[in-house]
C-alpha cells in the first residue's frame, strides 16, 4: 500500500523524503480524476459546439485596471493558509503527529503563512500593474462553453467535497453527534452519492446563469464521471482508505501479514484469534498510543461477521479476490510483524477489493458509452444510460462491500444501495421522457 507519496518514493526510489507524507495518494488520485473528467468534458463541448448546439456568449470586462484591494486580500489570505501549513509540515509538525492531523489542526508556521502571503500579494500586484492603462476600458469577448471547464471543475471540486461530507455524516449521525467537529474537520469521511448530488444542483444553477443548455452539458459530465469515478477509485485501491468489501473466508492473514489460503477451520480460528477486532471495533489514535487493535467496523457477533468464500481462478492473482490491504492509510488492523512505520497495520482477515473491482467496470462501461456516443442523437439520453449504469454498479458493488444499513419494511439496504435504486429509475424516466420528446418534435 501506498497511503501517500513517502512511501512511494521510498519503494520505487529507496529515499526517505517526510515532507512528501503529506501528500495522500488518494488525495491525488481525486485530483487525477477531475483533470481526467476536465479533458473529457472539453472534447465533449467542443463536438457539440461544432454542431450548433451550443452557442457561445457575449461577456463585458474591464481591462487596464490596478490591483483592487479585494484581488490582494485574498492573495494575502489563500498565501497565508498555504504558508502557514506547508513551512509547518516543514519545519514545525511534531513527530507523534501525522501529517493528516496536522493539517486539520490549529498548528502552522506564522512566519511560513507571512512570507507566502506576501510573495502571492506582490505577484499579484506586479501581474496588474504589467496591465495597467491610463483609461481602463471594456472590452467585449466571446466564452464558449468549454471555456468555462475551469469553472465547472471547480465548482465540481468543492460542492462535491461538501456534500460528500455532508452525506457521509447523515449516514454516520451517532458518531457526528458525539465527535461534530472532529468529524466535519477530519480529512476523511465522503460519500461519493452526497458529492454527486450537490455538485447536479451547483452545476444546474451556474448553467442557467451562463447561458448554457443545461441538457448538453449534463450529458457531457455523465460522459465524464465514468471515467472519473474508475480514476478516483485508483486511489482508494492503492492507499487502502477502508473502502474494500467483506471479507474471504477463503484466505487468512498469516503470521507474517501475507495473504495466505485458509486450510479448514482457519477462517473461525482467525476470527476467535481476533474476535476483539471483529467484535468491539476500537477506534485508538495510533500516534498516541500502541493498539492492538484498529477499526471502525464491528459485528454483534463473530457469526455475523459479513463474509464469503471465494478462490481465485489459477491464472488470477490472489490479491483480486482476497487483499488485506498492508500499510494502509486508514491504519485498520493489526500491527505487521517487525514493522514501525507510521502506517504499519494489516487487516487481520483478507477482503474484497472492490475499489479495483469498481476501476475496471467504470472504465470498461466508459470505453463502451465513449465509442457509441455519436450514434446518440437524443439529447440526454446519455445522462439516462450514466445514471442507469451508475445505480446497477454501485448497487451489485454493495451485495459485497461492509456499509451502514437501515432497517424498514424487512429489507435492510444501505444509503448507497437507496440511492442507487432510484438512480436507476431517475435513468430510465429521463431516455422514456428525452425520446418521447424528440418523436413528438420529428
Amino acid at each position: 500500500m501506498y497511503p501517500n507519496l513517502y512511501y512511494v518514493f521510498k519503494d520505487w526510489f529507496g529515499v526517505e523524503w517526510e515532507v512528501l507524507k503529506v501528500l495522500n495518494t488518494f488525495g491525488l488520485m481525486v485530483a487525477m480524476g477531475f483533470v481526467v473528467a476536465a479533458i473529457v468534458i472539453t472534447s465533449e463541448l467542443r463536438r457539440k459546439e461544432k454542431q450548433g448546439l451550443l452557442l457561445p456568449r457575449e461577456e463585458f470586462i474591464t481591462v487596464g485596471k490596478p490591483a483592487s484591494m479585494i484581488d490582494l486580500l485574498v492573495n494575502f489570505l489563500v498565501g497565508f493558509a498555504f504558508g502557514f501549513k506547508l513551512f509547518g509540515l516543514i519545519f514545525n509538525k511534531p513527530e507523534d503527529m501525522t501529517p493528516q492531523n496536522y493539517v486539520f489542526s490549529a498548528e502552522g508556521s506564522i512566519v511560513g503563512g507571512l512570507l507566502l502571503a506576501i510573495v502571492l500579494t506582490g505577484l499579484k500586484w506586479w501581474e496588474k500593474d504589467k496591465q495597467k492603462l491610463k483609461n481602463p476600458e471594456q472590452r467585449s469577448i466571446r466564452i464558449w462553453p468549454h471555456d468555462r471547464v475551469g469553472d465547472i471543475v471547480i465548482i465540481s471540486l468543492v460542492f462535491g467535497i461538501l456534500g460528500a461530507k455532508l452525506f457521509d455524516n447523515l449516514e454516520n449521525w451517532d458518531d457526528f453527534i458525539q465527535n461534530p467537529i472532529e468529524r466535519i474537520f477530519s480529512a476523511g469521511g465522503l460519500t461519493f452519492y452526497g458529492g454527486l448530488i450537490t455538485v447536479a444542483i451547483a452545476l444546474a444553477v451556474y448553467a442557467k446563469k451562463k447561458g448554457i443548455k443545461l441538457i448538453h452539458l449534463v450529458d457531457a459530465i455523465s460522459l465524464a464521471m465514468l471515467l472519473a469515478y474508475a480514476v478516483g477509485r485508483i486511489g482508494c485501491q492503492i492507499s487502502g482508505d477502508g473502502d474494500w468489501g467483506i471479507y474471504n473466508s477463503a484466505y487468512i492473514t498469516d503470521k507474517t501479514g501475507k495473504t495466505a489460503e485458509a486450510k479448514p477451520g482457519e477462517f473461525e480460528a482467525q476470527l476467535e484469534l481476533h474476535k476483539t477486532y471483529f467484535l468491539e471495533g476500537a477506534v485508538i489514535d495510533p500516534g498516541k498510543t500502541t493498539p492492538v487493535y484498529v477499526t471502525d467496523r464491528k459485528s454483534s457477533s463473530l457469526e455475523t461477521v459479513p463474509h464469503k468464500y471465494v478462490k481465485a481462478l489459477s491464472f488470477m492473482p490472489t490479491w483480486m479476490v482476497a487483499y488485506n490491504y498492508p500499510q494502509n492509510v486508514n491504519n485498520d488492523g493489526i500491527v505487521i510483524p517487525g514493522n514501525t512505520e507510521d502506517h504499519n497495520r494489516v487487516l487481520p482477515n483478507p477482503v474484497f477489493p472492490t475499489p479495483f473491482y469498481e476501476t475496471v467496470v467504470c472504465t470498461f462501461l466508459f470505453l463502451i458509452v465513449w465509442a457509441f456516443r455519436k450514434r446518440i442523437t437524443v439529447a440526454g439520453t446519455v445522462t439516462g444510460i450514466y445514471f442507469i449504469l451508475n445505480g446497477v454498479e454501485r448497487f451489485l458493488i454493495e451485495k459485497i462491500r461492509v456499509n451502514n444499513q437501515y432497517h424498514f419494511w424487512g429489507i435492510n439496504p444501505s444509503q448507497a444501495e437507496i440511492i442507487s435504486f432510484f438512480l436507476i429509475l431517475i435513468g430510465i424516466v429521463i431516455i422514456v421522457a428525452v425520446q418521447l420528446k424528440a418523436a413528438k418534435k420529428s
